[in-house]
């Protein structure tokens, strides 16, 4: 069976790499746009028995979201064999539990959603919490930007590295870059009364003298990781780096992070920066989501795309 890999519209510059790394060209998908906005996707390719891989991030706005949704249902009423939604950046992730009364589980309505438009298997990368694996009822294969950032962190070749959490609930990701380079670990502990708004920070550890990377799945306002970063360097770090796989970026981030203490903050293009500025560096994760297709249209384990840290 023959592979046909598509894009939605917000995923179009990272979906182009991942097509040329694996081979194939992008399928053809042309767009009705009624004048409300509604939206109408059309495969322009037959996928009769094909297996079709739709690649979308779902960052904002919910439109990126629906338009996966709509291609999804596309190519199952025209007989696609299998389905399988690459989703680099999933959207809603960090909606995961019920963290006060009455609200919503996004992540599980999202994961209801993408099964109920007739998707087969999902693919991923660096989720908020590997939990939300458990949210669907068909397989996902959740890839992990170790296999990107490991390679790059050892080429910078810092003498005194050093790992840290920017937030108590990202220790289990900064203790295995720890533990794989046998370095120390620091965390960055945090209180805030509401979301994206910091009341306090303290650190847990000795930083003095150390080449510090800061380690998170994700930045938004930047907020945080710049203010971690300026307490490392408070308590003498000599350099402070930070790895975020999905730079969401909103609000004032660019902002916030051209003023920073930080020396650079690696991201990955899950997601598309709004503008290019010294202090950002994007690895592309075009080549491991082209090796995992690869792998998972013939059938083989992907084991192999993971550094165990």
């Amino acid at each position: 069976m023959a592979v046909k890999l598509f894009s939605g519209r917000a995923t179009h510059y990272l979906a182009d790499k991942i097509a040329n790394a694996y081979g194939e060209p992008l399928g053809v998908v042309q767009y009705q746009q009624f004048s409300d906005g509604e939206m109408s996707p059309f495969i322009t390719d037959s996928v009769r028995g094909h297996d079709v891989f739709i690649i979308q991030s779902t960052f904002a706005p919910a439109d990126n979201f629906m338009e996966m949704l709509l291609m999804i249902d596309a190519a199952k009423r025209a007989s696609a064999a299998n389905i399988n939604v690459v989703i680099p950046y999933f959207g809603y992730a960090r909606q995961d539990r019920k963290d006060k009364p009455r609200v919503a589980i996004a992540a599980k309505m999202i994961a209801n959603l993408i099964s109920a438009a007739g998707a087969d298997r999902i693919m991923t990368c660096d989720l908020h919490a590997d939990q939300i694996q458990g949210f669907f009822d068909i397989p996902v294969d959740h890839l992990d930007g170790n296999y990107i950032f490991v390679p790059y962190l050892k080429r910078l070749n810092l003498k005194d590295i050093m790992f840290a959490s920017p937030d108590v609930g990202g220790i289990k990701r900064a203790r295995s870059f720890a533990k794989f380079f046998d370095a120390e670990l620091a965390v960055c502990d945090k209180y805030r009364k509401e979301a994206n708004k910091i009341e306090s920070m303290r650190l847990i550890g000795e930083v003095e003298g150390k080449d510090v990377i800061l380690i998170d799945d994700l930045v938004d306002t930047a907020g945080t990781i710049c203010k971690a970063a300026a307490l490392l360097k408070e308590k003498g770090a000599k350099t402070v780096r930070a790895v975020c796989t999905h730079p969401v970026l909103s609000g004032k981030a660019y902002e916030n992070i051209a003023q920073s203490a930080l020396e650079e903050i690696v991201v990955t293009d899950t997601i598309p920066l709004k503008q290019e500025m010294p202090k950002i560096k994007v690895l592309s994760v075009s080549d491991l989501f082209a090796k995992a297709i690869r792998k998972i249209h013939d059938h083989e384990s992907i084991s192999s795309l993971f550094i165990r840290l």
